[in-house]
C-alpha cells in the first residue's frame, strides 16, 4: 500500500508516538521471551538516531479496562533498555498529566514507555475522547504493531484522526512486502498451507486463496471436516459438524488445487490436558477405526506433501499439522517445517504466518531458515482474506 514509512518522517527534535507490540510473556515480573521487542528495534533505533523524542505504547494480555499489576509493561521497559543499551523511562499511565509530563521531560534521543494501554476499556472500543489524549502526546506516529493492525483500536486506527503524518514502521513494512508479494506477484509453484483445529476460521482465507495458489494444503484438525465432508469415518477425531457444507463447497471449488493428508497417525487415547496420548500408528484416512482419534499426519502425506514442497517456489504457510504441543503428534509438522527450509536453502520464498506456526518453527529451530516469519497470527491470517488492515489503511498517503 503506498503510505507513508518512517523514513519518510522529518523526527529531529520531534515526539514521535509510536505503537509497538509489547504483548510478551511475563515471568517473576521478567519478560520472558523478548522477540517482539527484538522485532521493533530497526524502528526504534532509527528514531532515536535521527533526534526523535520517542513514546511508545503497546497492550499486553488481557486487562479488560482494569489496572492490574501483573500485566504493567515495566518489566519490557527494562528489558528494552538493556537491549538498546540506554535508559527507557516509564509512565505509570499512558494518558493523562503523568503521561504528558513524561513525554515533556524526554530530551532528543530518548525514549520512554507509556503503561499498558488496555488498563484503559476506551482503547479496544476506539474511543474518540481517549484517542484525542494519546495524540496530544505526539507531533509524528508511526505504527509498528503488525500483531494489531487488524484491530480498529484507539491506538492503530483513532489516533491516527488526530495527527497529521502518520507512517508505518519498519516491521510493519516487511510484513506487508513479504505477504503482499506472495500473494500478488508469487514466483510458482505457490504452495499454500493451512492447517490448525478449526476450518470456520480460515474458510475466507481458503477461498480467497483458491484462484490465486498452484496448490492449497489442508492439515491439522480442520483436514477432518473434509474428510467428513467426502463421506469418510473419522472416529472421534476433531470435527465441526456445522462445517462439513462448507467443506464439501470448497473440495468442489478447489478441485486438485485442494490437498488433503492420505493418512494420519491414529490413537485409541488421547487427553490433550494432560497431555496423554495412545499408542499411535499410521492409517490411510480412508480406515480410521470409529473409536479412534487422528492426531496427527502420517508418512505417507508426509512424503507427499514434502514431493509438493521440494519443487515450490513461493510456500506460506499457517497453521500446524497436528497436535504439535506433544511431541509424539508433532512429527507432520516438523516434517513441514524442514521440508519449507529446504525449499528456502533452494532459492524459495518462505512466509510463515505467526501463531502456533511460528512457535513450531522457532521449537525445531528453523526460523532462521525461513525467509519471513509473521509477527502477527491474525493480522496475517486477514491480509491473505484479502482483508484491508485498519492499522495500515489509517496511515498517510504516500
Amino acid at each position: 500500500m503506498a503510505k507513508l514509512t518512517v523514513s519518510d518522517l522529518d523526527v529531529d527534535g520531534r515526539r514521535v508516538l509510536m505503537r509497538v507490540d509489547f504483548n510478551v510473556p511475563l515471568e517473576k515480573g521478567r519478560v520472558a521471551n523478548d522477540k517482539r521487542l527484538r522485532a521493533a528495534l530497526p524502528t526504534i533505533r532509527d528514531i532515536l538516531q535521527r533526534g526523535g523524542r520517542l513514546v511508545l505504547m503497546s497492550h499486553l494480555g488481557r486487562p479488560k479496562g482494569k489496572r492490574l499489576p501483573e500485566l504493567s509493561l515495566k518489566p519490557c521497559a527494562d528489558s528494552l533498555g538493556e537491549l538498546l543499551g540506554q535508559p527507557v523511562a516509564f509512565a505509570d499511565d499512558c494518558i493523562g498529566p503523568s503521561a504528558e509530563a513524561a513525554v515533556q521531560a524526554l530530551s532528543d534521543g530518548e525514549v520512554l514507555l507509556l503503561e499498558n494501554l488496555r488498563f484503559h476499556k476506551a482503547e479496544t472500543d476506539n474511543d474518540e475522547t481517549f484517542a484525542r489524549s494519546l495524540a496530544k502526546l505526539a507531533d509524528v506516529y508511526v505504527n509498528d504493531a503488525f500483531g494489531t493492525a487488524h484491530r480498529a483500536h484507539a491506538s492503530t486506527e483513532g489516533v491516527t484522526r488526530f495527527i497529521d503524518r502518520c507512517a508505518m514502521g519498519f516491521l510493519i513494512e516487511k510484513e506487508i512486502a513479504y505477504l503482499g508479494e506472495a500473494l500478488n506477484t508469487p514466483k510458482r509453484p505457490f504452495v499454500a498451507i493451512l492447517g490448525g483445529a478449526k476450518i470456520s476460521g480460515k474458510i475466507e482465507v481458503i477461498d480467497s486463496l483458491l484462484p490465486k495458489v498452484d496448490r492449497l494444503i489442508v492439515g491439522g484438525g480442520m483436514a477432518y471436516t473434509f474428510f467428513k465432508a467426502n463421506g469418510l469415518e473419522i472416529g472421534r477425531s476433531l470435527v465441526e459438524p456445522d462445517s462439513v457444507d462448507l467443506a464439501r463447497r470448497l473440495l468442489d471449488k478447489g478441485g486438485e488445487k485442494l490437498v488433503l493428508p492420505v493418512d494420519c497417525m491414529c490413537a485409541d487415547r488421547f487427553d490433550f490436558d494432560s497431555r496423554t496420548v495412545g499408542e499411535l500408528s499410521p492409517v490411510a484416512v480412508d480406515a480410521i477405526p470409529a473409536d479412534g482419534f487422528g492426531l496427527d499426519i502420517g508418512p505417507a502425506s508426509v512424503s507427499l506433501l514434502t514431493g509438493i514442497l521440494e519443487n515450490a517456489r513461493t510456500i506460506v504457510w499457517n497453521g500446524p499439522m497436528g497436535v504439535f504441543e506433544i511431541d509424539t503428534t508433532a512429527v507432520g509438522t516438523y516434517a513441514v517445517a524442514r521440508a519449507m527450509a529446504s525449499a528456502t536453502d533452494k532459492g524459495a520464498i518462505t512466509v510463515i504466518g505467526g501463531g502456533d506456526s511460528a512457535a513450531a518453527v522457532e521449537k525445531a529451530g528453523l526460523a532462521d531458515r525461513m525467509t519471513h516469519i509473521s509477527t502477527g497470527g491474525g493480522a496475517s491470517l486477514e491480509f491473505l482474506e484479502g482483508k484491508i488492515l485498519p492499522g495500515v489503511a489509517a496511515l498517510t498517503d504516500r
